[in-house]
């Protein structure tokens, strides 16, 4: 959603420089691990709670995440792998920061927005979960709020305000609601593809019977008169 809203906007920037790096013949892979080894370090300033440096280096990782594909373009070099490594590679970033988090409140003693973080942090990886077997099981459809961008937005916004607690509730409760939406979501979706099977499957079965009815009457005189052989023997 936030990526549909604000990509027009952001396209301009990034043709550029993409540009510019793909000339430099960087593979989008370096790229793309470029982005995990700079939220590795967002998470340590984390847990020394040195939040907005923290931010800073998450805003120059979500601008590696915004460059690794048009490079790819740009150098004729995309390929589902790349696709899977990025995808990959962004779970262990934001599982990453979640934990440095979570840390840093687990060693000041404040269980409770530890909890929060935690609690966040499963809702996020759940989200994702989510999507990917729901698009296993039913066309890909966009269902609810608080997709990667979105988190990526809000903590960076906590970080540099200082105000984490609030962002940790907000997605405490947000990504797990959001899990419930496309949990039911994906039920709605494949009952209906259930009853549509059933439906189809009883439709066949009423147009058989008839054919299957006619079949049996043209089979019946063929079988009475052995019958009636059998019962004249018989008497």
């Amino acid at each position: 959603m936030l990526t549909r809203s604000i990509g027009p906007y952001l396209s301009w920037p990034v043709d550029r420089l993409a540009s510019l790096l793909a000339r430099t013949r960087i593979p989008p892979n370096v790229i793309t691990w470029s982005a995990l080894v700079i939220n590795l370090w967002a998470t340590i300033l984390f847990v020394a709670g040195r939040f907005a440096a923290a931010g800073g280096m998450m805003i120059l990782a979500g601008l590696c995440d915004l460059l690794d594909g048009p490079v790819a373009r740009r150098q004729n070099r995309v390929s589902k792998f790349g696709g899977f490594l990025d995808s990959i590679l962004d779970r262990y970033s934001e599982l990453m920061i979640f934990l440095g988090v979570l840390v840093y409140y687990v060693d000041l003693d404040r269980f409770f927005y530890a909890g929060l973080a935690g609690t966040a942090m499963a809702g996020s990886v759940l989200i994702s979960y989510a999507k990917a077997r729901a698009e296993s099981l039913a066309p890909p459809e966009e269902v609810g709020f608080w997709d990667r961008p979105e988190r990526l937005v809000l903590m960076i916004l906590g970080a540099l305000l200082n105000r984490m607690p609030l962002v940790l509730g907000i997605l405490a409760v947000g990504t797990n609601i959001t899990v419930v939406h496309r949990i039911y979501h994906t039920w709605k979706l494949t009952e209906g593809q259930s009853q549509k099977a059933r439906e189809s499957q009883a439709s066949a079965l009423g147009a058989a019977r008839p054919q299957l009815n006619e079949s049996l009457d043209r089979e019946e005189p063929k079988t009475q008169p052995i019958l009636t052989r059998s019962a004249r023997r018989g008497g």
